[in-house]
């Protein structure tokens, strides 16, 4: 254990950092200086990037703290800010990453401790060496035909603009509303929230269409196909990042009739059914059964409902269709 205080580094005393060069220069040809300087630059760029981590994990939890706590002052943060240096200087003298100790090896003369670049980027595994085909059995090189798969006809969404968005949703929607006694055009405001008008509509593992208007998760209940996605969740309040299953389907038809059976199985929103006849107070026991964690989820619908141009389009598709 070291006792002597002199020989402690500080992480703020520059003399340090102008005695590591000191040290580089007079190492010359001495083999056990040059080895000892280097082991001390290596300390040091440990102990900046354990300090560079520390400061990451503290932002970090920024979001959590209490402003109005005395803990969270200026003048706390900058001491433990000290502190923290102070820290990954220690940290890295005990060799506690282990980084320091890497750099050794890969930056020393010495070459039984050199490890090579494939090792460290390519997930530790060494390049193999593949066999000749000559070395290989005739069964093995004799390769078989490949066999034709016929191709399956998926359906792709149009949804070039809002338009278009609206006009493939319509038929289906006014079928599937009148199951339920819901206004269409609700059930059209939200699928358009929900997907940026038909522009973010979950793709599926081989690149297809989910033709998940409403982002309906997947649960064990589903027996269908699912697409994989990142979503944002709010947590009490805060925006928190998580992949989630949602269900895939084959058409926009599908997807309508599945959203229309998944509101009627669940319990939660039977609340949210008898109130199918006034659209305001139906998606607001929406938002509350939990279909969004978002909490302007309700308003954000109603916003589109509202918006003048949603309303030309439905009245212009209606006319069309009348005539």
């Amino acid at each position: 254990m070291n006792t002597n205080p002199l020989e402690k580094q500080n992480f703020f005393d520059l003399g340090d950092l102008n005695a590591l060069r000191q040290d580089a220069l007079k190492s010359g040809g001495d083999q056990q200086a040059s080895n000892e300087a280097l082991k001390k630059a290596a300390e040091h760029f440990e102990s900046i990037f354990t300090q560079m981590l520390m400061k990451s994990m503290r932002q970090a939890n920024e979001a959590m703290e209490d402003k109005n706590s005395p803990f969270n002052s200026s003048g706390v943060k900058f001491f433990q800010e000290m502190h923290d240096q102070q820290l990954s200087l220690e940290l890295s003298k005990k060799g506690s990453l282990g980084l320091a100790d890497l750099i050794v090896k890969q930056l020393s003369p010495n070459v039984d401790g050199y490890k090579p670049s494939t090792v460290l980027r390519n997930d530790a595994q060494l390049p193999m060496q593949k066999p000749s085909s000559e070395s290989l059995p005739e069964f093995i090189r004799r390769q078989p035909e490949p066999v034709q798969k016929a191709e399956k006809s998926v359906e792709q969404p149009n949804f070039d603009s809002p338009e278009s968005f609206i006009s493939s949703m319509w038929e289906h929607a006014k079928t599937a509303a009148q199951k339920i006694g819901l206004n269409p055009a609700v059930m059209i405001a939200q699928a358009a929230l929900e997907t940026g008008w038909g522009k973010h509509v979950i793709p599926k593992q081989d690149g297809g269409s989910s033709f998940n208007l409403f982002n309906i998760k997947a649960d064990r209940s589903w027996q269908g196909e699912h697409a994989k996605k990142m979503t944002l969740e709010f947590e009490q309040g805060l925006p928190v990042k998580k992949q989630a299953n949602f269900r895939a389907y084959d058409s926009i038809k599908e997807s309508i009739n599945d959203y229309v059976d998944f509101l009627q199985s669940n319990p939660r929103y039977s609340k949210a059914l008898n109130n199918v006849d006034k659209p305001e107070q139906y998606l607001d026991d929406l938002q509350k059964a939990g279909y969004a964690t978002d909490p302007n989820y309700a308003q954000k619908i109603k916003n589109v409902l509202q918006r003048g141009e949603f309303k030309q389009m439905l009245t212009s598709l209606v006319r069309q269709g009348v005539n």
